[in-house]
């Protein structure tokens, strides 16, 4: 199928003209009808020369470009309209204006009411002002259909496997089957039984419709009529968009490219696909800008559309999407860069991104793959560096602590995601545990030093003689210079504040191997040689380490 909109100034025959090729008249309101005036888009369809084509008739009235706008955004031909009796006028003027800041180039242009009028003056102005379009005159429609014909032929192959986003034009209810929404599919399928996403929610197909036929798959490009199930017809809205789950962004803040750009203002109308807002814009340099949305649209690298200023009836500029997620404009000169790089019509990824997150965004997934995320391979080199030197420095301050805690460095190198910090660290020969990344078996500090070989002494000579609490006051040794000790392998933590040498376990296997078994707290203390502060829980760390076994009367059998 062909999808073909028509544009041009009000009351110069284009629904007459759509009538003419297809036999249906495209206006369906009773208004429009009565009043013999397009008010909202029309459609029809017909079979010409074996081409399925659907015509998206606007309306022309200067009151009405929003609605012209809507139906011609998401359109790839369009079916330009003059007649010869008036030739060119204003809304002609803007709706060429739009196309051109559309960037359309599949343009046919008729002269119609040339029963009426000397057409000459029509087509010199048309040359004039779309001097690349082909012109034909309306009195002769088999002229009109040829021409159509090898417009559609010149169309480009549309990908048929490309993710969807159906730019929805009307929303209505049908007694029976609930809630159904019309559109021009410009890639992509739809199938019944889909699963879509609209405003964050996800909804069924429950059938489709095109060119008035039920259809069990309807791949672009086509007009279509998708009937939903899970939502209700007055939650979507002309400029909602029914998209593949997980595969688009939503933004509310864009940088683009302008083209034929006028005067621009700080609030324009923006008119993408069949969306139309206001929005806030922000000029960078003479070629870019930046654009707030007051809602989220699922918008992708390369989309095209159009500013406007309702009130002086005129296109501010063409825009073309090139980043739907800008980076902060914070320093001094970052705006003047960044519409340098605006300027060059391209922009590069972000540096740090998951795979699925660049694909939305409408960047290849191109660099270094570190599990879901694609990374700038000099990037990733010089953030390792960094970690290295940030570890580094923050040991030097906090010499006896675990570690320099994960998330912190993640804030310090402003990675998105903490995984990212132990994938960095791979080859460092930095260790990442329990939250916190160090250098294995740093030295401890020369205070810390001195106080553990004093220790290491007092055990060689009573290995299980732990020290007391005002002992350890003494050496300096608290929870932190302990902890770091342990860490070393120099000692062995068996409590709180309670710590011996790093071979305990082991001498104490050997020593209770000697015991009559079973043995009581009491045996293994005298045994040992200690208190019951160091036995209780050395015993316990026994069990744990299937050493010793605990029977049920108290007592306890070594078990190797």
């Amino acid at each position: 199928m062909f999808v073909i909109a028509t544009a041009g100034h009000v009351d110069h025959g284009k629904s007459t003209l759509v009538e003419r090729l297809t036999g249906m008249w495209p206006d369906r309101l009773a208004e429009e009808q009565r009043r013999g005036l397009t008010i909202d888009l029309g459609f029809a369809w017909a079979d010409i020369d074996g081409r399925e084509i659907a015509f998206v008739d606007v309306p022309g009235h200067e009151r009405f470009v929003g609605n012209m706008l809507a139906g011609v955004g998401p359109v790839p031909a369009i079916m330009f309209v003059v007649a010869a009796t008036e030739g060119w006028m204003p809304q002609s003027d803007e709706h060429a204006a739009a196309l051109r800041a559309l960037g359309v180039q599949h343009l046919l242009v008729v002269i119609s009411k040339a029963d009426l009028a000397d057409p000459t003056s029509a087509i010199d102005q048309v040359r004039q002002q779309l001097p690349a379009a082909t012109i034909v005159l309306g009195t002769e429609i088999d002229s009109v259909r040829r021409e159509l014909v090898t417009l559609t032929d010149r169309l480009p192959a549309p990908d048929i496997d490309a993710d969807v986003r159906l730019w929805v034009d009307r929303s209505f209810t049908v007694r029976g089957a609930g809630t159904v929404v019309t559109g021009t599919l410009a890639a992509g399928a739809i199938r019944v039984g889909d699963d879509l996403v609209h405003n964050g929610r996800r909804v069924t197909v429950r059938g489709v419709q095109s060119l008035g036929r039920d259809r069990s798959e309807v791949a672009a490009v086509a007009r279509v009529a998708v009937n939903l199930r899970g939502v209700d017809h007055h939650s979507v809205t002309r400029g909602d968009t029914l998209c593949t789950p997980d595969a688009w962004r939503d933004t509310r803040e864009i940088d683009v490219a302008l083209r034929a750009a006028g005067k621009l203002q700080q609030q324009l109308v923006l008119h993408i696909g069949s969306a139309s807002m206001p929005v806030h814009v922000r000029p960078l340099g003479d070629h870019g800008a930046r654009l707030r949305l007051p809602r989220p649209l699922p918008l992708r690298i390369g989309d095209i559309g159009l500013l406007r200023d309702p009130g002086e009836h005129r296109i501010a500029a063409g825009v073309e999407v090139l980043d739907v997620a800008p980076p902060a404009l914070r320093r001094r000169g970052d705006a003047r860069a960044r519409g340098a790089e605006l300027a060059t019509g391209r922009v590069s990824p972000p540096v740090c991104a998951r795979g699925n997150d660049l694909r939305a965004m409408g960047f290849e997934p191109e660099g270094e793959r570190v599990g879901e995320w694609v990374v700038d391979g000099r990037w990733w080199a010089d953030q390792r560096e960094q970690l290295v030197t940030a570890v580094a420095r923050w040991s030097a301050t906090h010499d006896i602590a675990a570690g320099m805690p994960t998330e912190e460095l993640r804030r310090d190198l402003e990675l998105p995601a903490i995984e990212l910090v132990t994938a960095l660290a791979e080859g460092t020969g930095l260790a990442v545990a329990d939250g916190r990344i160090r250098t294995p078996g740093a030295a401890l500090p020369d205070r810390v030093e001195k106080a553990v070989c004093t220790l290491e002494d007092w055990l060689t000579a009573e290995p299980f003689r732990a020290p007391d609490a005002d002992e350890l006051a003494e050496l300096r040794l608290g929870p932190k210079e302990l902890a770091a000790a342990v860490r070393a392998g120099r000692l062995v933590k068996i409590a709180d504040g309670v710590v011996l040498g790093p071979r305990a376990y082991q001498r104490a296997a050997e020593v209770l191997a000697g015991v009559p078994q079973p043995f009581t707290v009491a045996d293994a203390k005298r045994a040992l040689d200690t208190t019951r502060r160091v036995a209780v829980p050395l015993l316990e760390a026994l069990d744990a380490r299937g050493v010793t076994r605990r029977r049920p009367d108290g007592t306890r059998l070594l078990t190797r």
